[in-house]
């Protein structure tokens, strides 16, 4: 009796396995390749130097106080913003969103040459930026909770080592091929072109964090526990007017939550204004190695081979 029931749980484990661990395991990696993919800009790390070169022919007056400017606050204007609409609209619309950001930025970079011009290229910077929170919270709705660890260092490994690979490969375009800025940034186009492709085949994940949409598309709404924890009231949902059982008002109501504990609006506001801060400090600082040493060829720019080093030492960038 004992050796016929034996046999059943053996042969269930492969099927569970095979049907569900391989399909989170399939978007996971198709989600580590699509970051990585998209890190994928040579010309990023001397868009500085561009603005500041005879190609597009801007002081460092313009880059530091009329175009720099508009990429952090902007940012900083869209970021709340694009936090909630992501988890909302389940990630995907805003990742390809953000891809269609990055490849308006190298357009302009390209076909550019006003003043105007490149405010809105910083613009879209700044809408490119705030969407990378679609990316982080993407992966957790592909696996369960004990796995979140895990899969976070994955996505961030594989972004990184974009940055670096990345940032390595313009240096040797700009050291060792001497091309040209604009050379540079036809060839981020082309990657960010090839990101925008892969954003548009990304798996729709079922769920969100705090707002849930079925399968066949059905009106988004607030999860139950989120719900009961916001109305704790025994009342019944019916009688609520209807304009209060909409997803905008239930996402007002879920930042009112958050808004009321103490550590986590300390969290937010610090997230906000230190990412904000740490941008400012980062793309001013490109400007300081152009006045300090002030190449007059371009296979003497060293952004890309800095980049690389800070990323290989881990500090936070993307």
């Amino acid at each position: 009796m004992g050796g016929a029931e034996a046999p059943p749980p053996h042969q269930e484990e492969p099927s569970e396995n095979g049907e569900k661990a391989r399909p989170w395991k399939l978007s996971v990696f198709f989600l580590c390749f699509y970051g990585f993919m998209t890190a994928l800009k040579p010309g990023e790390a001397f868009i500085t130097p561009n603005l500041l070169s005879p190609e597009k022919n801007f002081t460092r007056e313009q880059v530091t106080n009329e175009i720099m400017p508009v990429l952090t606050y902007s940012y900083m204007a869209v970021l709340v913003p694009t936090f909630l609409l992501t988890d909302l609209l389940r990630y995907k619309p805003v990742l390809i969103l953000q891809a269609l950001s990055q490849v308006v930025i190298w357009l302009i970079m390209l076909l550019g040459d006003q003043l105007l011009h490149m405010q809105l290229m910083e613009f879209f910077y700044g809408i490119t930026m705030a969407c990378r929170v679609a990316y982080s919270s993407y992966i957790f709705s592909l696996v369960s909770p004990d796995l979140y660890q895990r899969v976070a260092s994955y996505s961030r490994s594989s972004v990184l080592f974009g940055v670096f690979t990345s940032s390595v490969l313009g240096q040797l375009c700009m050291s060792l091929g001497n091309v040209s800025y604009s050379t540079l940034s036809y060839v981020s186009l082309g990657f960010v072109g090839f990101g925008l492709l892969l954003s548009v085949f990304l798996p729709w994940p079922k769920r969100s964090l705090f707002f849930n949409r079925t399968a066949g598309g059905e009106r988004p709404a607030a999860s139950k526990s989120e719900l009961d924890r916001m109305k704790p009231a025994p009342g019944s949902a019916s009688s609520a007017p209807a304009w209060k059982e909409s997803v905008f008002v239930q996402m007002l109501l879920e930042v009112k939550n958050v808004v009321k504990k103490p550590r986590m609006r300390l969290w937010s506001l610090w997230w906000v204004f230190n990412s904000t801060g740490y941008y400012l400090v980062l793309f001013y600082v490109h400007i300081l190695w152009n006045k300090v040493y002030a190449a007059t060829e371009n296979k003497h720019v060293y952004n890309g081979g800095v980049e690389a080093a800070s990323t290989l030492l881990s500090e936070e960038r993307h």
